[in-house]
């Protein structure tokens, strides 16, 4: 179930908010614990049983490293146990399929298997579990011992299909005391709304011209084309992700959670390593905290520094999806900021400011390719092509684009920066008197509303791209 869907809008959200705030608070997590895994199974009922038994497995587990905290040893027994069956059903489910691909491509066998459907938020919630018991053998939480407490953590519907990942230690008090109010019921729909303006206006939008230019073959794109499908696909990826986070940490703040920022208009970078400080943040936050920092960091020496950063990117690229290209993507990422922490960073510094953002986005959206080409091969073909490789450098084609949509182009650009969120404060500040405030309030987000159910009622084109990761 989509949170950008008529069912999810108008049935699923109505009820369980009725439910949830009629219920006394002792209730309300079993309450949200069901509505969450009625949500997971609506879409996949089947994959409802790996989330229980992943749930029971976790939870057990986080018990018996906090019973045995004073015996090293079998803490760290049930810990390695936790996490390598963890790894194993995320690897098992999500990259079988392309290890055994890749093994019959190389040596040239074919070793037939059966592909399974991908269960929808499996990287996102084992990333939780992950965390949750680290966390408790480092000493830094409590093992939770209610089990519908630590369900929910897992389950919890507005984050559980594309995060943003949530550690235990963010949530663990939220869990059995947090603030429910109408205040905060408010804030979090017009978060909410914000987000599904963002991914029903502006990324499906871009979605649907992006497949228009790429329906081309790559050979027949000229250079201006291929570079406008680029950053058509920034402007759609943006909107749809930082969109549904929007909609998530609304949703969390409407059942009385507080989820922290997931995105931080990452298109104004100066450099690419200031753009994976803004982009995902709770993903690069959960490398670095139970990746890279293990491995070292950089309290080591720069070789064994540098190959720290491979090590994460290559994994970050995986995390992605099971395919050579998003290995490619993140090893691209990771040669970048070794060269912009040891190479040439401090050089991208003493640019101009328009220079230093030029500089970003142009790596930002060569590395765009890599993510949206179904293949490596096809990835290389896309990049020969915006270097002068397909048709030419200009035609007609790309102008009719730019010209049918100059509109959406243009909110596009000022919602990816500041100036949208500067430009909708004026708006609802326009007055000094509270009720033309509020007035004025209810008239946009109703509006923003309005305008998105149509949308979603008119068109047929609604997909989530992080489904697949």
């Amino acid at each position: 179930m989509l949170f950008s869907s008529i069912t999810f809008l108008f049935l699923f959200l109505p009820i369980m908010l009725a439910v949830y705030y009629i219920a006394p608070f002792r209730l309300k997590n079993g309450l949200l614990l069901i509505g969450s895994l009625f949500f997971y199974a609506w879409g996949e009922p089947v994959y409802i049983i790996l989330m229980v038994l992943s749930i029971l497995l976790n939870y057990f587990c986080g018990m018996d490293i906090e019973n045995n905290s004073e015996n090293e040893a079998k803490a760290k027994r049930s810990l390695i146990f936790a996490v390598v069956v963890n790894i194993l059903l995320l690897v098992f489910f999500k990259y079988f399929g392309f290890f055994v691909e890749s093994i019959n491509g190389l040596f040239r066998v074919h070793i037939p298997y059966r592909e399974l459907a991908l269960p929808i938020g499996i990287s996102f919630y084992t990333f939780q579990e992950l965390s949750y018991i680290i966390d408790v053998y480092r000493g830094k939480v409590k093992a939770q011992h209610s089990l519908v407490d630590f369900a929910l953590y897992v389950s919890l519907f507005p984050q559980l299909i594309a995060g943003p990942i949530v550690c235990y230690e963010e949530i663990e008090e939220q869990l059995s005391s947090r603030k429910i109010s109408a205040r905060k019921l408010g804030n979090g729909a017009m978060l909410f709304i914000v987000g599904l303006a963002k991914k029903v206006i502006l990324a499906n939008t871009m979605g649907e011209i992006f497949e228009q230019i790429t329906s081309t073959a790559t050979s027949n794109l000229t250079v201006l084309m291929a570079w406008l499908g680029c950053i058509t696909y920034a402007f759609q990826i943006y909107f749809d992700f930082s969109g549904y986070s929007d909609m998530a940490i609304g949703l969390g703040r409407m059942f009385g959670f507080e989820f922290r920022k997931n995105f931080d208009i990452p298109y104004v970078s100066k450099s690419v390593t200031e753009f994976w400080r803004r982009w995902h943040i709770s993903l690069s936050s959960w490398f670095r905290e139970y990746v890279y920092i293990p491995l070292g960091g950089n309290r080591v020496t720069i070789s064994r520094n540098i190959l720290n950063l491979m090590i994460v990117w290559a994994l970050t690229g995986m995390w992605h999806g099971a395919a050579w290209n998003f290995i490619v993507w993140g090893l691209y990422y990771g040669v970048i900021l070794v060269f912009e922490k040891y190479v040439w960073g401090a050089i991208v510094d003493s640019l101009p400011a328009a220079l230093q953002h030029v500089y970003a986005l142009v790596l930002i959206l060569v590395g765009w390719v890599f993510f949206f080409s179904p293949s490596l091969g096809a990835a290389i073909r896309y990049l020969f092509a915006m270097v002068g490789g397909g048709a030419g450098f200009v035609d007609r084609e790309v102008f009719f684009v730019i010209f049918t949509h100059w509109l959406f182009y243009l909110l596009a650009v000022i919602a990816s920066t500041a100036v949208g969120g500067k430009v909708l404060k004026k708006i609802l500040n326009c007055s000094r008197k509270s009720f033309v405030r509020t007035a004025v309030t209810i008239v946009v987000f109703f509006g923003m509303l309005a305008v998105s159910v149509a949308y979603l009622i008119t068109s047929t084109y609604n997909p989530f791209l992080y489904f697949r990761f």
